[in-house]
């Protein structure tokens, strides 16, 4: 892959009886944006965002290049994998960033809360900053920022809704106690 370009295609995924169409974009460092809504209106937001973050790359339409990752994300979805091993490639504010790289290391079937998240990044009275870094997350899934949750427990907000966050958690939860992980 060029190191100007940003790689992309849309391909339908399962979530038990839901589907959804995921849309996967890749520069050659990793995946760069995910993109879980209508077709072509994560298309658009993609080049939206793009122009943003990677005003110097061009959007290319490529498939085969995103192979790998969409094998990963649908091993995910099947049960088959609990860790992703894809390269990422994020772009944000310095903020954004700590925030997603922590949001990475929740385990697997576990959830944290705003405010936990707020602690370990050294800023523990930034929860609202980190829902907005949150909210912001362009590689959903790969960074799992589903595990988020409220102080007291409860499920807030998800970009693309909160049956498919409590599907996500749903489906962790499930795969831990099939194979009797603690």
């Amino acid at each position: 892959m060029p190191k100007r370009e940003i790689c992309f295609w849309t391909q339908p995924v399962g979530i038990e009886d839901w589907n959804y169409d995921l849309t996967l974009a890749a520069t050659s460092q990793g995946v760069c944006r995910l993109g879980l809504g209508q077709t072509f209106e994560e298309e658009e937001a993609l080049a939206v965002w793009a122009r943003r973050w990677f005003p110097d790359y061009r959007l290319v339409r490529a498939g085969q290049v995103n192979r790998r990752f969409f094998k990963e994300i649908r091993d995910y979805l099947a049960g088959r994998l609990q860790e992703f091993t894809v390269p990422l490639h994020l772009e944000g504010t310095p903020f954004q960033i700590r925030v997603w790289e922590e949001l990475c290391r929740i385990p697997f079937g576990q959830t944290r809360s705003y405010a936990f998240i707020a602690r370990q990044i050294d800023c523990p009275k930034a929860c609202r900053a980190v829902g907005l870094a949150n909210n912001k997350n362009p590689i959903p899934l790969l960074i799992p920022c589903h595990r988020v949750i409220g102080q007291n427990g409860s499920l807030i907000g998800y970009r693309y809704g909160l049956d498919l966050k409590v599907r996500l958690l749903q489906l962790e939860r499930a795969i831990i106690q099939k194979r009797g992980d603690k």
